[in-house]
C-alpha cells in the first residue's frame, strides 16, 4: 500500500536523518524513481521535505520537523480512521487536505497503534448515500463551504420545484444527511435550511458577524424532529401475493417493516394480509405503487384511491401507446 510506504519513507528520516535516494531504495524495496515519487507526494502533503542531487545529495527533512502525537488509545487511533468519508471531504474540496491529514496522524503513531489504523483501513469503508442514488449537481458546495468558514453572506438562486427566487443568506453551517447536503442559514432573521443541489448562481458576499450561541447540531436535530412530526403516520392495511411479504419488507423500509402484523390467516397458496405503519400518505403511496400489483393496499381509502388512479392512468397511456404501435 503506497500509504504505508510514504509513512515508512517518512519515519526513516525522522529516525536517521539525511539518506540517499539508493539507500531510501534499499531499505523500502523500490526503485529510486518510486522514491523521488514519494517524496513529491509527501511534500504535496505538506511535510516539508526535499531532495538534493549529485554526490553528496539525498533526501531529508527540515531539520527539527518532527510529527508526534501522545495519549492516544488504541481504540481513539482506530476511530480516528474509521471516521473518514473521503467523497464528502472530496466535495467540500478538502479531499486532499483530509489525505494529508491522515498520512501525518499514521506516522505520528506508535507501531502497535499504527498497525491497528491500518487494519481498519483495510477492512472497514465507509460508503454513505443510499443504493442506486445518482450524485446530484452540487456547483456551489465548495464555495458555500468557504462562506461558512469564512463568515461571509451569500446571494443565490434558489429552485424549488417549479418556482425560482434569489436569496440573500448568511450560511451558519453545512450537513450532510443520507447522501445529501444541507446548507443551514440565517435568511429573514432565523436560521432555516436549503438543499444544496437546488442552489445555483451562488456568489459570496460581505463577512457577517455569526450568532456566539448557533448550535448547528442541536439546531439540525430539532429541525429533523419538527420535520418528521410533521410528517402524519399512516396505518396501511394490504393483501400479499404469496412470496412478496420480503419484497413489502426492503421496499417499506426497517421501521415500517418493524410494525408489520398479519391481519388473520394465510390463504392456503402463501397469501396473506397484513397491517403496517408508515411514516406519511405520500410515501405509502409511492412505495406501494413501487411493488406493482405483488401488493395491494386495501386501506386507508384514500391510499387505495391514490392508487387506483395511478394505475389508470397508466393504463390509459400504455393502452394508447400499444395501439399507436
Amino acid at each position: 500500500m503506497r500509504a504505508s510506504r510514504l509513512v515508512n519513507l517518512l519515519l526513516l528520516l525522522q529516525a536517521r536523518g539525511h539518506q540517499t535516494s539508493a539507500q531510501l531504495a534499499s531499505e523500502l524495496e523500490v526503485s529510486v524513481r518510486t522514491v523521488y515519487r514519494d517524496v513529491e507526494a509527501l511534500a504535496q502533503a505538506g511535510v516539508p521535505i526535499y531532495a538534493e542531487r549529485g554526490p553528496a545529495g539525498g533526501v531529508r527533512l527540515v531539520d527539527g520537523y518532527r510529527t508526534r502525537l501522545t495519549g492516544l488509545t488504541s481504540e481513539e487511533a482506530e476511530a480516528l480512521f474509521l471516521s473518514g468519508l473521503p467523497g464528502p471531504a472530496a466535495q467540500l474540496g478538502l479531499g486532499t487536505v483530509v489525505a494529508a491529514a491522515r498520512l501525518k496522524v499514521m506516522a505520528a503513531l506508535p507501531p502497535e497503534l499504527r498497525t491497528r489504523a491500518a487494519r481498519i483501513q483495510a477492512r472497514f469503508h465507509l460508503d454513505a448515500p443510499g443504493w442506486f442514488q445518482q450524485a446530484e449537481p452540487m456547483p456551489s458546495l465548495e464555495l458555500l463551504a468557504s462562506a461558512v468558514w469564512e463568515g461571509r453572506e451569500v446571494e443565490l438562486t434558489y429552485r424549488r420545484e417549479e418556482h425560482v427566487e434569489r436569496r440573500r443568506l448568511a450560511p451558519l453551517g453545512l450537513v450532510l444527511k443520507g447522501g445529501t447536503w444541507y446548507l443551514v442559514a440565517r435568511s429573514k432573521g432565523e436560521p432555516r435550511t436549503f438543499r444544496v443541489s437546488r442552489i445555483e448562481d451562488a456568489v459570496l458576499g460581505d463577512v457577517f458577524e455569526r450568532p456566539a450561541d448557533f448550535d448547528l447540531a442541536a439546531f439540525w436535530a430539532a429541525s429533523t424532529a419538527r420535520f418528521e412530526e410533521a410528517q402524519a403516520p399512516v396505518e396501511v392495511v394490504a393483501q400479499v401475493q404469496p412470496g412478496c411479504r420480503e419484497a413489502l419488507e426492503r421496499t417499506i423500509g426497517p421501521t415500517a417493516a418493524a410494525t408489520l402484523r398479519r391481519v388473520g390467516r394465510a390463504s392456503e397458496d402463501g397469501g396473506e394480509t397484513v397491517r403496517f405503519r408508515h411514516e406519511s400518505m405520500d410515501i405509502a403511496y409511492l412505495d406501494l405503487l413501487r411493488l406493482g400489483g405483488r401488493v395491494e393496499a386495501m386501506g386507508p381509502e384514500e391510499l387505495r384511491e391514490r392508487l387506483v388512479t395511478a394505475a389508470r392512468g397508466l393504463a390509459e397511456r400504455y393502452g394508447v401507446a400499444s395501439r399507436a404501435g
